[in-house]
């Protein structure tokens, strides 16, 4: 063989070698990325396991589905979840570091801006009111027929200044009807069903999937739809935390949200996934589940939405100067 053909073999193999050897290194950095993204999803977060303050409702659908369905353990998020009973108690937990994220109606975020009481961010959207997701109720035996005979009447809510409270008002206020002389009964959820069967109340702000159980347990139904006038597509829940963490924890806030993200977008186009978590979690039967009324599922904040919420508390009085959410809403993961 001559030389000119042995030079040309080993510059041949050499070239072969180097990009053999090349091809591993850019397996190795592919692999090293793709661990890097699972540790962006795992190892390098902030926090792996984080607490969630929740109300067991039709509002959680999308949780629960990130949560069964392994969105959040894709996400490298080991998620606890803890009951509270109204959202002003579940932001509280927030705020007292017992849990790092919380669900609630909008109201006490706003709320506790305008007064100093804790620095809130709004970290994702939960739900918006669908027509008759939430209703003010009552029972037949009931003095209360029409939105008109509340005046002055026993009506159950979970809190002062949450959804159950100024939406009930909102929708008062709409037709004309004083709501000054009612008498707020502070009820949890699950029990607002036994109050009125038992005249406790005269009537109660239920969402779903309470509505639907107290007309089968005891026959209530709706004296007004919630899904009107001012509160019409009202923004209703999301999530939020306390800044201090939000900023000490970006990492970990974008991972919870990419999961609810995606979770809140299955839980739209496909209800069958939702319907068993909310027998599983919020204890109903498959009925019920079935013949539910599910709330607008959200996940991504809009500040010009959101604003609706401060702007109706400084309208009802709740609070006495403008808040502006823009400011209030976290850093949005983007994929």
């Amino acid at each position: 063989m001559s030389s000119g053909r042995v030079r040309t073999r080993r510059a041949a193999l050499g070239l072969a070698l180097t990009v053999a050897a090349a091809t591993a290194l850019t397996g190795c950095s592919a692999l090293g990325s793709d661990s890097s993204n699972a540790s962006s999803n795992g190892g390098g977060l902030e926090k792996s396991k984080i607490k969630v303050s929740i109300m067991p409702t039709t509002d959680l659908g999308p949780f629960w589905l990130a949560q069964d369905g392994g969105y959040f353990k894709a996400e490298g998020l080991e998620v606890e979840q803890i009951v509270a009973k109204s959202g002003q108690e579940s932001m509280q937990k927030a705020i007292s570091g017992e849990a790092d994220i919380a669900l609630s109606t909008y109201t006490p975020f706003f709320v506790a801006k305008s007064k100093g009481a804790a620095d809130i961010s709004l970290v994702a959207d939960g739900t918006s009111v669908n027509a008759k997701s939430n209703a003010i109720v009552t029972v037949p035996n009931s003095t209360v027929k029409t939105i008109n005979d509340l005046a002055g009447k026993r009506i159950a809510i979970t809190a002062m200044n949450t959804a159950s409270d100024i939406l009930t008002k909102s929708v008062m206020k709409d037709h004309g009807v004083d709501f000054s002389t009612v008498k707020w009964t502070l009820i949890p959820l699950p029990n607002m069903a036994a109050a009125l069967k038992d005249n406790q109340v005269d009537a109660a702000y239920m969402p779903e999937p309470m509505l639907t159980q107290a007309a089968k347990t005891v026959g209530a139904t709706p004296v007004i739809d919630i899904n009107t006038g001012a509160s019409q597509d009202f923004p209703l829940t999301g999530y939020g935390a306390a800044t201090k963490w939000v900023q000490a924890n970006p990492k970990t806030l974008a991972a919870f949200q990419r999961a609810m993200k995606k979770a809140t977008s299955d839980a739209i186009n496909d209800r069958s996934k939702v319907e068993p978590l909310l027998v599983k979690y919020a204890k109903i039967d498959e009925d019920t589940a079935k013949l539910l009324t599910l709330p607008g599922y959200g996940s991504v904040l809009d500040a010009r939405r959101l604003q609706r919420v401060p702007d109706l508390l400084l309208q009802m009085g709740v609070i006495t100067s403008k808040v502006d959410a823009a400011p209030m809403i976290a850093p949005q993961a983007t994929s």
